[in-house]
């Protein structure tokens, strides 16, 4: 039996899911929360050990303001939660091992391209803009900023760097929540700090990474019955949890085995996904051409899918052929792969962790 100080808490977190699954953009209806109060809030929420507790709620709160999102304590919990667990509130976090990830990534695209060893030896000991070598400053990066920073320097002024990276920096994420740079130029457009030198430079800062990182995890609506899914979602891109549990519905009338990772077309040219494959051997059942059904999953990266008739009538198959109403959402299949982890660890394994953190945050607000 429960205590009654965790039963408690467990009502407390059951009596909001239903709140933090919905939409997270404010409506013209919804007045905003004064500003004080959302970091008055914030600097209770966040664990004492925190250091610049006053500053770190003024980025969050500026962030949910720049970009309208309702700033619940369901949703204030939720971007605590994803800091806390990607970087324990820390704006550059350390990489454990970073400088060897670095260099074993170097080599490997160093032999790829048939490229001998002397001439990387030579090209790494040459002098970078800071004054040390570049083999020098590999050996003592810690930070995604600082070996970001390094690449940029490599590939701008040694012709080796552009051949090794493709004139690409290969940091691809960075920050407190650990935003993908991709998204956050996707997503740059109403930035609102004008002294910003690039949008890879304010990833790696505090009030980017937060920035940017809360758009990633809030900045979208979905209908989904619990946070945990969005979470999923944050790890795995937008509407991955409901497009998984699609996915899965494709693969029971199929029977086609299907990697529940959230992505419905191929986006490469003359290619077709497994998933597209196997839901177009469902044509006659569905009623449906190949051609509506292709520009039906296209509509899998917008929150318009659920209302298109390739979804209505798969779940209108798949509840009929289970008895009873299919999930609608599940969380994606997807094992982590990074040369930082060394672990086996998936998606779902995350999404739990934060959602874990997420219910521990909630408990403390007393649902204000």
């Amino acid at each position: 039996m429960l205590h009654s100080h965790r039963l408690i808490r467990a009502l407390a977190v059951v009596a909001l899911l239903g709140l933090a699954g919905c939409a997270s953009l404010r409506t013209p209806e919804t007045p905003r929360r004064p500003a004080a109060d959302v970091r008055a809030e914030l600097i209770a929420l966040m664990p004492a050990s925190v250091n610049d507790r006053a500053g770190w709620a003024a980025d969050i709160e500026t962030a949910f303001a720049a970009q309208n999102i309702e700033a619940t304590s369901a949703n204030l919990c939720a971007t605590l939660a994803v800091i806390e667990q990607e970087s324990t509130y820390r704006a550059d976090p350390a990489v454990h091992g970073l400088a060897r990830i670095a260099r074993e990534e170097i080599e490997r695209r160093a032999a790829a391209a048939h490229i001998p060893g002397f001439l990387l030896d030579k090209a790494l000991s040459l002098k970078s803009s800071n004054g040390q070598s570049y083999d020098a400053r590999l050996d003592t990066v810690r930070t995604e900023r600082e070996l970001s920073e390094l690449f940029d320097d490599f590939i701008g002024k040694v012709p080796l760097g552009r051949s090794l990276f493709g004139g690409l920096n290969p940091v691809h994420t960075g920050g407190p929540m650990q935003v993908s740079i991709a998204f956050a130029e996707d997503h740059a457009e109403n930035y609102p700090y004008d002294d910003a030198e690039s949008v890879r430079a304010e990833v790696f800062s505090r009030r980017g990474g937060l920035y940017f990182g809360i758009g990633h995890l809030l900045g979208y609506e979905v209908d989904y019955p619990s946070p945990l899914y969005r979470f999923g979602d944050f790890n795995a891109g937008w509407y991955a949890s409901r497009n998984a549990a699609f996915q899965r519905a494709v693969s029971e009338l199929s029977g086609t085995d299907l990697a529940l990772d959230g992505d419905l077309i191929a986006y490469g040219a003359f290619s077709i996904s497994q998933t597209e494959r196997a839901t177009k051997s469902l044509r006659e059942r569905l009623g449906m051409g190949e051609g509506p059904i292709r520009r039906d999953l296209t509509e899998g990266s917008t929150p318009d899918f659920p209302d298109t008739k390739l979804y209505r009538r798969l779940y209108a198959l798949a509840d009929a052929e289970a008895g009873a109403r299919v999930p609608r959402q599940i969380l994606p299949g997807i094992k982590l792969e990074s040369p930082k982890i060394t672990r086996d660890l998936t998606t779902a394994w995350f999404a739990k962790r934060v959602q874990s953190r997420w219910e521990d945050c909630m408990a403390r607000s007393g649902g204000r």
